[in-house]
């Protein structure tokens, strides 16, 4: 009895939970109209008190909604009006396009101070968006190392770790006792990303290992780092891709891991805010793949695209799907004989083609997901066809039922045309499944993004060998020539 009312009172939490943030969300939104209509009246401070109640995240949504709805110049004001440090931070999470807008209102001493304050890892995400001209101002008021180490930065490669990492850790030399390195953790700890993990170099700035802060805390004064720190640590390199940067942090779950260079030699740390990102924009990248749609560049909102770069982006599957659709029209036009016999034939080739998409659609979902993921990999092949031939077979006997039950006793037709359709939807859907399982799997060998593999091609692919097996198993069954 305990038992079931303590999972009562918990799903009440939950659905109080869930209130509070509808609400939230509600109030959020009358509090954004009310705003803009104050601006409207430029009714300035009454407006900044309203804004400052919410957090740098949400002020920056209400900055984007100025600029969209009322203007630059309401929104110039309104972020000078803000604090300087939350001015910082509402800044660094508005969209870039944005930041160039507000870089081009304020002054250059003003985005020298926004610059300064940054994050450094935020500071070089604004840099790669930024236009040239507007980098060069930004640099030119840099210090000198920071312009250098900046530049340095900015040479890696798109999408690498280099270009995620920040240089803002604490590192710790393995000759140092525990109440050196606490001491060090106190003078510089305010100015790095994470004080939870800090890095164990030799000599100049050869990795040797890492030390967690609680072992620090919790051991003597005297004891020495290289005693407490762990040799088996997990390290990136700096050429590494973003997609194995996330693969790493989603198999060890880690807050932070060091990025090395060629020589080992440690250069930054990745932490997991800005692989969240990265997170987001591979399954952006895989959606807009996985539905025909072709970019180069990096994910962006569907509004900020232009027409033309849409229809840029969606074209070559286009043109492939229909360069596919008039081969499988030639091939059911060498049957228009056969056809002209049972024209009921027709009728039923839609719902065969269609069964073919959906299913192989549905198992190249769940490869692309398990490859993307890691849960399954090329050596799993042999395992995923098999498996995919058993689901094949059960979902093709159930549904091949169901049609042939429906054709005879409901549409009225011969047990033989019943009999044709059931045969050949279980062939179509077992090659449109083992087509789902393993196209993913081949793309993957080859070196090509296993999410091109999907909707487009699959389609493309049943459809016309659909075709083929229906009307094939047609003349066999129905006794017909070709």
């Amino acid at each position: 009895m305990a038992e079931i009312r303590e999972k009562e009172v918990l799903i009440e939490e939950q659905e109080i939970k869930a209130m509070d943030m509808e609400t939230k969300n509600q109030q959020f939104e009358e509090d954004l109209g009310a705003i803009l209509e104050m601006l409207e009246n430029s009714d300035y401070f009454v407006a900044r008190s309203a804004i400052l109640k919410y957090n740098e995240v949400d002020i920056s949504e209400i900055i984007e909604e100025i600029l969209d709805e009322i203007g630059i110049d309401k929104a110039i004001i309104m972020f000078r009006m803000l604090p300087k440090n939350v001015s910082v931070e509402v800044f660094s999470y508005l969209d870039s396009d944005d930041q160039v807008k507000i870089i081009d209102g304020i002054t250059d001493h003003e985005i020298a101070f926004i610059m300064n304050e940054m994050n450094f890892d935020d500071k070089i995400d604004v840099l790669e968006e930024l236009p040239a001209n507007i980098v060069d101002k930004i640099l030119d008021r840099t210090p000198r190392e920071e312009r250098k180490l900046i530049n340095t930065f900015l040479n890696y490669p798109d999408d690498s770790a280099g270009s995620l990492m920040t240089p803002r850790y604490i590192s710790l030399q393995e000759t140092m006792t525990v109440a050196e390195a606490l001491a060090h953790i106190k003078n510089t700890g305010m100015d790095s990303e994470t004080v939870y993990t800090c890095y164990v170099k030799h000599g100049g700035r050869e990795l040797k290992g890492i030390v967690s802060l609680s072992a620090l805390v919790t051991s003597e004064s005297d004891a020495l780092v290289s005693e407490l720190m762990h040799t088996d640590y997990i390290y990136l390199n700096v050429n590494d891709d973003q997609e194995d940067v996330a693969e790493a942090f989603k198999k060890y779950g880690f807050l932070a891991i060091p990025v090395v260079d060629n020589e080992n030699r440690l250069v930054g740390i990745v932490t997991v805010d800005d692989v969240m990102e990265i997170m987001e924009e591979e399954a952006t990248e895989d959606i807009e793949r996985m539905g025909g749609v072709m970019s180069d560049e990096p994910a962006a909102d569907y509004l900020d695209i232009g027409v033309f770069k849409h229809v840029k982006n969606r074209i070559p599957w286009l043109l492939f799907m229909t360069v596919m659709l008039m081969i499988t029209g030639t091939l059911i036009s060498q049957f228009e004989q056969m056809l002209s016999q049972v024209i009921m034939l027709v009728a039923y080739l839609p719902l065969l083609m269609g069964t073919g998409g959906n299913t192989g659609t549905q198992a190249a979902t769940l490869i692309i997901r398990g490859l993307s993921i890691a849960e399954v990999d090329l050596k799993d092949a042999g395992k995923i066809l098999w498996k995919e031939f058993r689901v094949s077979m059960i979902l093709g006997l159930i549904l091949s039922a169901f049609n042939f039950l429906k054709i005879i006793y409901i549409d009225g037709q011969s047990v033989v045309i019943g009999l044709t359709v059931a045969v050949s939807m279980v062939l179509v859907i077992i090659f449109a499944k083992i087509l789902g399982g393993m196209l993913p799997m081949l793309a993957k060998k080859v070196g090509v993004d296993p999410a091109l593999m999907a909707t487009p091609m699959i389609s493309s692919i049943t459809d016309m060998v659909s075709s083929c097996i229906y009307l094939l198993t047609a003349s066999i069954l129905l006794g017909i020539a070709l």
